[in-house]
């Protein structure tokens, strides 16, 4: 590995490699100074890009307090972003989190990633601390520090407003100024890697945003092999109805899970006490789109365009935020959901954790939280008055402060998503599994539990689960690597991503090799969680779950999970995974997986 410094910017570029540029800009605030890294093609091999390459370099910083001006915060693209590869358009943010303790990873969309790419980076670290409120502009190989007291204080869209408008931007909000442990990075175009709170680390670091413009291209190995794959993926993709059909993901974004959901009896409600919400008929995507007749919109490069604007300008809510301001809190306004959206946008609050947050606060106090109350807590969070000031560390420690720890529902501290997991066994092995925490994202069993994609399986039943949980772990870690919207693979396989990747990079991986990855990088992030502490105590879902049943009816029955058919599915999980009984990494899987071990 090469580095050189902003005193060298003569020979900051090098022979472009195909898919990735060969740079990686290293930027630390505590000097205002930059490096430029050049990692060996090994590394691009085993760690891809994306969530893999950022793990690679945030492991020796893994032990590391969140706040500590050494720890990372990492923005990196992969190999086929700003290039022609079906829905490629997103990036990876990566760093400790403040409110679990994890290592932290999120997929975001928007054009960041593309215009990091074009401006000759394959991704950005960032460490040390600045004395006074900063911002960073790139301008393809130009770094430039910019200060930025002026914007203290101001809502993620301002920040936005007072930056040129061409190019990506990532700002930190209010919430990460007041110290709210799930305060999220915004990206332009009402983006937002939500979970964990990436933005306080970015504001701990003193940086308020970043801009990026790039007026360069990614070279590409081959393009008619490129256009060939292309053609067979999206013949896939259009053929899906989960994906473009009429009641699909292209026409109601994320919210046309909100059904689904809703109809299995396993929409979280009342903080997880029920499963079953009565008035969620009257809150599913199809009364947004009669409501605020949406607009399409997307990643750079992605014609599924799942995201929804509506006529004024604000952001659809996702089925997340669609459901945890409904049901989870017993709220039954449309228009109450857009706010608490907007709010949690404007201020960088991830909404599921703020949602699950209140939701545990009025089970606690037995309160009923509604229209103005919840804007007013919502906003109290944001900037640390009142109530909000104790709701502001999540619902863990809101919890554990009120004497009822039992009231969390979270693994690891992160906030469960709206997905009960007694309504499907392999989600709530993948909660525990999870290296984040309560993220349903890593392994996605929503896709064959409930999307029946790609393959159909039986949600009441651990059997088989483990395996399914492993094998997906590691194929989301390659897309996230690659950068691919992981909704592509209800569609197309890995076979079809490595024609893709081999296309652009030239590398001439198999479909199993890119899997080999994969596993390589969900076993990297498990490593820096042992380094951390974490072991299988803290793999475990609420005693909730296996105590109380859901909301049975309309001929579906939702019992508890059986809690010894959930210790048998998790003690397989870790021998299929390469661990050891207290779900901790061994020294031979490493060796194996071409690792290095720490003691």
């Amino acid at each position: 590995m090469s580095t050189y410094s902003n005193q060298d910017s003569a020979i900051i570029k090098m022979d472009q490699k195909y898919g990735w540029t060969g740079c990686i800009l290293k930027i630390d605030l505590s000097n205002r100074s930059y490096e430029i890294i050049k990692p060996e093609s090994e590394i691009y091999k085993k760690f891809i890009g994306g969530r893999g390459l950022a793990g690679c370099y945030l492991r020796p910083f893994c032990h590391l307090p969140w706040d500590s001006p050494e720890m990372p915060l990492l923005f990196f693209a992969g190999p086929l972003v700003d290039t022609e590869s079906p829905a490629s358009g997103k990036m990876t943010v990566m760093t400790v989190s403040p409110l679990t303790g994890t290592i932290s990873d999120s997929s975001v969309g928007g054009n960041f990633g593309t215009e990091l790419k074009r401006a000759g980076w394959d991704g950005i670290i960032i460490t040390g601390r600045s004395r006074n409120l900063c911002g960073i502009k790139i301008q393809d190989s130009n770094v430039e520090f910019i200060g930025a007291e002026n914007l203290r204080g101001k809502t993620v869209s301002a920040i936005f407003r007072s930056l040129p408008a061409e190019g990506g931007a990532a700002a930190a909000g209010p919430a990460a100024e007041n110290g709210v442990l799930f305060s999220s990075i915004g990206f332009t175009g009402d983006y937002s890697p939500g979970r964990g709170g990436s933005g306080l680390v970015m504001h701990a670091k003193g940086l308020k945003f970043i801009h990026v413009k790039g007026s360069g291209s990614t070279a590409v190995h081959n393009s008619k092999d490129l256009g060939s794959a292309r053609g067979d993926i999206m013949r896939l993709i259009s053929a899906s109805p989960a994906l473009m059909g009429e009641l699909g993901i292209s026409e109601s974004g994320t919210g046309a899970l909100y059904d689904l959901i809703h109809s299995r009896r396993m929409m979280p409600t009342d903080n997880f006490r029920r499963t079953y919400f009565q008035d969620a008929g009257l809150l599913n995507a199809w009364h947004y789109k009669n409501k605020f007749n949406p607009v399409k919109t997307g990643c750079s490069g992605c014609h599924i365009l799942c995201r929804k604007l509506s006529e004024d300008g604000r952001a659809i809510p996702e089925y997340e935020t669609m459901s945890h301001f409904t049901a989870l809190i017993g709220n039954s306004s449309i228009d109450l959901v857009m706010e608490a959206n907007e709010i949690c946008n404007e201020t960088g609050m991830d909404p599921v954790s703020a949602a699950s947050s209140i939701a545990c606060y009025m089970e606690i106090k037995n309160l009923s939280i509604t229209g103005v109350e919840l804007i007013r807590l919502l906003t109290d969070i944001a900037y640390s008055k009142g109530d909000g000031d104790l709701l502001k560390p999540g619902s863990k420690k809101i919890a554990e402060t009120l004497g009822r720890p039992d009231a969390s529902m979270s693994v690891k501290g992160l906030e469960l998503p709206a997905y009960d997991p007694r309504g499907a066994y392999g989600i709530s092995l993948s909660y525990a599994t999870s290296t984040h925490g309560g993220c349903h994202l890593q392994a996605y069993t929503v896709s064959h539990e409930i999307l029946r994609k790609p393959a159909a399986t039986e949600r009441f039943t651990f059997t088989g689960k483990a395996r399914i949980i492993k094998l997906a772990e590691d194929l989301n870690a390659v897309l996230d690597s690659l950068t691919v919207c992981r909704f592509i693979v209800i569609a197309a396989a890995i076979e079809e991503y490595a024609k893709v990747f081999n296309a652009v990079t030239g590398s001439g991986l198999s479909g199993q090799e890119l899997l080999m990855a994969g596993e390589r990088i969900f076993y990297n992030e498990r490593l820096m969680n042992r380094i951390r502490g974490f072991s299988s105590s803290d793999d475990d879902l609420p005693s909730r779950f296996f105590k109380e049943s859901g909301s049975s009816g309309d001929g579906i029955t939702i019992p508890p999970i059986p809690r010894d058919e959930f210790l048998e599915a998790r003690a397989r999980y870790y021998r299929v995974r390469g661990l050891d009984s207290e779900g901790c990494p061994v020294r031979e899987k490493c060796i194996e997986l071409g690792l290095e071990w720490t003691d």
